[in-house]
């Protein structure tokens, strides 16, 4: 992209009011200059215009080299026609404006738009295109309307004189059914040196649907809303491109984040398969250790001798009898009678027991206690015995006392 500050000079003398190009002369090179300006100060950012009358009450800058799109067309509503061109002193401001433009490393172009009879020779057109090439400044010349005088000539030999390595153009656009800005999208005063302008494609395919109303507007009645579309356009494709640049940064960015996390997960998915394996082999030696254990239990079972467990619960049922039969026979001792209770010595208590009577109606008083159970019975019958056994023992003694 070519870094460029660009001085066009319009014409708005009293030939742009003829009807020749539609709507008229004024109004297409109005719309060609929006496009021109569109398309340079797209190019690059960093490309500057300005816009110069070189009719009415004399040559007027409307407005300076700057990057402000809508300065620049603003400036272009409410210019007055009339008058003639000057060219010369048109072409020798803008040199002026140049020069003092802000950034100096900017390359220096004149445009001008030449829609009226050329009042200068030749020789005088030679010497100023002569300075403008000893200045470094590129001349673009559109010429339309008015052919006569020798016009095209003293164009053609002002542009030889400025003309430096093909960094100047000449386009003579004659009247016809197409716009002036259709005819000048395709030529290299649109295109620039070095593709400063619109992309070589955008710009065909603008010349190609510039004749069915690109967008559905007609540059011929809207020349300010269809160049607004265009630049619109281009600043959404733009856009489009950034954000698929983004997007593809941000897919290689998350792959490469997603690299190190595979390894990890990798890594979480082999321990949980080591644990699962673990846990399986736990769970098949678990049954082993229950068999082991039935097994030795069964081996200490074998090992015991028949009727253990039964004479052992027989000693606990015989010992929770004794128990129980102590239990009787001290409740039979405290529910005797106070008679009964003076008794002393053995004889005593074996004829309680021998009162049959008595004994039922003792045992009967008792909460809980059934004189006919048979351990009652048996026990009651073992305590006779006992009392008998007794009796005769101190029989026995009583005659050897008395010896």
């Amino acid at each position: 992209m070519v870094l460029e500050a660009t001085m066009i000079c319009i014409d708005n003398s009293e030939w742009m009011r003829n009807g020749d190009y539609s709507p008229s002369r004024f109004q297409a090179q109005a719309d060609a200059v929006s496009l021109i300006c569109g398309a340079k100060t797209q190019s690059n950012p960093e490309n500057t215009v300005g816009i110069l009358a070189m009719a009415g009450k004399g040559v007027r800058v409307l407005t300076t080299p700057t990057a402000d799109l809508g300065k620049i067309l603003a400036c272009m509503h409410g210019i007055e026609m009339g008058g003639e061109m000057n060219m010369a002193a048109g072409i020798q401001i803008a040199q002026l404006a140049l020069k003092h433009r802000q950034n100096k490393n900017q390359q220096q172009r004149i445009i001008v738009f030449a829609g009226s009879p050329v009042k200068y020779d030749k020789k005088v057109l030679e010497i100023i295109g002569k300075k403008l090439k000893k200045n470094s400044v590129s001349l673009d010349i559109v010429n339309f309307g008015e052919e006569d005088d020798g016009k095209p000539q003293k164009l053609e030999a002002l542009l030889s004189s400025v003309n430096n390595n093909d960094s100047s153009h000449i386009v003579h656009i004659p009247p016809g059914p197409d716009a002036l800005s259709d005819v000048l999208i395709s030529t290299p005063v649109f295109n620039g040196d070095g593709g400063s302008g619109f992309p070589a494609a955008a710009a065909a395919a603008a010349a190609a649907g510039g004749s069915d109303f690109d967008f559905g507007v007609d540059p011929n009645l809207d020349p300010e809303l269809a160049l607004a579309l265009r630049v619109s356009m281009e600043e959404e494709r733009a856009r489009q491109e950034a954000a698929a640049k983004r997007a593809a940064e941000e897919a290689s960015r998350q792959e490469k984040v997603e690299e190190p996390s595979s390894t990890s997960q990798d890594a979480t998915v082999v321990e949980k398969t080591n644990d699962s394996a673990v846990e399986a082999t736990g769970n098949s030696t678990d049954p082993m250790d229950e068999v082991n254990a039935l097994l030795q239990q069964a081996i200490a079972l074998s090992m015991q001798t028949p009727g253990s467990d039964d004479s052992s619960a027989r000693d606990v049922d015989m010992s929770e009898a004794t128990i129980e039969d102590q239990d009787l026979a001290i409740a039979l001792q405290m529910s005797m009678p106070d008679n009964a209770k003076d008794l002393s010595g053995e004889s005593d208590m074996s004829k309680v027991m021998e009162d049959q009577s008595f004994v039922s109606s003792v045992l009967a008083s008792l909460p809980g206690v059934d004189p006919n159970d048979p351990s009652v019975k048996d026990l009651l019958a073992s305590l006779q015995g006992q009392s008998e056994s007794e009796q005769k023992r101190n029989e026995d003694k009583l005659p050897n006392d008395e010896k």
